[in-house]
Order: structure tokens, then C-alpha cells, then sequence
């Protein structure tokens, strides 16, 4: 079962006109629901309120197939994040986070199994007291169990930057896959070339970076070897969820085909996934919010896994 860490929280999604539509979401979250509906046993590790928006939080975690036995419950409000969308569907996040739910994970379950592969990134690793838990958990994992690391890096959330830097640093050698936006590169280490730093990434520790640039496509860079996999035209509804739903499809697809942390030498192999997960991202940009695919929604590969 694949374990993905992080935070939960509602989407206020504001629309160019003023108009606001609230949705489920943050991306660790995003990422479990995606798993979920793949149909990969998965759980949340993560704390939600026991308020209404936690409780169709939780809910739309058990419809969607996502274990709950990770899942820490608490009294106080749900994280809010306003995401201010552009007229390309682009979205721009401000979050309300003081005094609510999303960062009050403080232990991990001491029933829960190891896990076949781990997700985590996003708030959960920059909110206390859950960073502090998902990294010392990270940390703990055998060395054979896959971890994906996505930053997914929110600067307005980031207090102490250089000690974000220093966790995100210290996880890269513990991680087996590292997923980074070319904006996640910028704010990581400004006027980097995307390319060159996920080639250095890639030679220093984790066995494979994956690159996205929106509707270019993504690199898959494994040690001294690139390709860039181009992404699908499509019409964007928004770009919400769409990271999320790529890092989740990759390890999905990855365990389906029964490969292993060392298989991520195989550049081939992480070609291949990266582009069976660049569909299941594409299939997520056309829908308003984070809204994952099912397994049958997708093209006869998927059905084949």
C-alpha cells in the first residue's frame, strides 16, 4: 500500500469574475484521491477536522478507494486556500492556515505496515507540527521502500526559507524520485537552468527527476540521460491538481508494472511512466478542481496495468 503524506485542505477557487466555487483539496491529498481512483491500495497520512469540510474531506477519501487507517481526525477547523485563478485557468494561492487542522499532525500510527512506496511534499513539508512528523517518518523507511518527494513549493507559506531548504536538502537523499516544477526550480535555486539542475539532482542522490512544464510536457532525467516527454493538447479547465495527479500516476503506474526503487536506473522504464502519468494529468487539467480520473477513463495501457 502506498502511503501519501501531507496536508488536506478546501479550495476556494476564484474565478476571473469574482465568482467562487470551493473544492477539495491540497496536493498530497490530491494525490492520495488520484491513487485511489487508479485503483492502488493507498491511505492518507494526514490530519482533518471533524468539522463539515473535514468530514467531505474524509468522505470523498473512503469513496475514492483511499484507506483511512493513516487518517488523524481533530477539532480544529479545515485549512482554507484561495486560489485565484487567470484567464489561462492558472492559479495563484494565498492560504489561512494559523490555528487549523492541515499542520496538527503530530504521530504517525504506530499500526500502520511499511509501505510498498511513499508520496509526500507540498505543506507537508513546511507546516509544524507536520513537517517535523513526515520527515522523521521519511527518514525511518527502508531503504527498498520507493519515495517520491514533490516540494510543490508554496514561497508565501515558506516562514524560514533557508530551513525549508535545508529539509527539502536533507530529503533528497532519502528520496528515490524527485517531482519539481520548473517554478519549484526557480524558487529552490533562482536563475538555474530547470535541465541542469535536475541533471545535477539526479547525480547526487535520488535515481530519477521528473521535470513538468505545464503543457510543454515533462523530463524524465535519470543519472547522465533526459528525455522530454511532451504533454497532451488539450482545452484547460484549470491547472489545479494537475502536479498532484502526474506524481500520483507515476508511482501508480510504476508499482502496477511491479518495478521496484532499483529499477529507477532504467531510464526507459521512467519514460514510460512518465508518460502514462502525463495522460492521467492531462485528463485532469480539462475538469474545474482537482478531479482525478478512473482507471477507466483512460486509454487501453491504463486498462492493461
Amino acid at each position: 500500500m502506498i502511503v501519501v503524506a501531507g496536508e488536506a485542505l478546501v479550495d476556494l477557487l476564484i474565478a476571473p469574475d469574482g465568482s467562487v466555487t470551493a473544492k477539495l483539496g491540497g496536493g498530497p491529498y490530491n494525490a492520495a484521491r488520484a491513487i485511489g481512483r487508479l485503483g492502488h491500495p493507498v491511505t492518507f497520512l494526514g490530519s482533518l477536522s471533524v468539522d463539515r469540510f473535514g468530514s467531505r474531506l474524509f468522505e470523498h477519501l473512503v469513496a475514492d478507494g483511499v484507506d483511512n487507517a493513516a487518517t488523524v481526525r481533530c477539532d480544529l477547523p479545515t485549512t482554507l486556500a484561495a486560489a485565484e485563478l487567470d484567464d489561462l485557468g492558472a492559479a495563484t494561492y494565498r492560504f489561512y492556515i494559523e490555528g487549523t487542522s492541515a499542520p496538527a499532525l503530530d504521530h504517525v500510527p504506530t499500526s500502520l505496515p511499511t509501505p510498498t512506496a511513499v508520496h509526500a511534499g507540498t505543506l507537508g513539508l513546511v507546516l509544524e507540527p507536520m513537517g517535523t512528523t513526515i520527515e522523521r517518518y521519511i527518514r525511518t523507511l527502508p531503504d527498498d521502500v520507493p519515495v517520491l518527494l514533490d516540494p510543490n513549493c508554496r514561497p508565501r507559506v515558506v516562514a524560514d526559507r533557508q530551513a525549508y531548504l535545508g529539509r527539502i536538502e536533507g530529503l533528497y537523499g532519502h528520496s528515490h524520485i524527485v517531482k519539481l516544477s520548473t517554478d519549484d526550480i526557480e524558487y529552490l535555486c533562482p536563475g538555474a537552468d530547470p535541465l541542469s539542475y535536475a541533471h545535477a539532482l539526479a547525480a547526487s542522490g535520488p535515481l530519477a527527476v521528473l521535470v513538468t512544464a505545464g503543457g510543454e510536457g515533462a523530463w524524465a532525467v535519470t543519472e547522465g540521460q533526459s528525455t522530454m516527454v511532451p504533454g497532451r493538447r488539450v482545452r484547460v479547465a484549470d491547472s489545479v491538481g494537475a502536479g498532484d495527479s502526474f506524481g500520483a500516476a507515476f508511482l501508480a503506474w510504476w508499482l502496477d508494472h511491479g518495478r521496484t526503487a532499483a529499477d529507477l536506473a532504467d531510464h526507459h522504464a521512467v519514460v514510460e511512466a512518465v508518460d502514462a502519468a502525463q495522460e492521467v494529468a492531462a485528463f485532469t487539467v480539462q475538469q474545474v478542481g482537482a478531479e482525478p480520473p478512473r482507471r477507466h477513463q483512460l486509454s487501453a495501457r491504463w486498462q492493461r496495468a
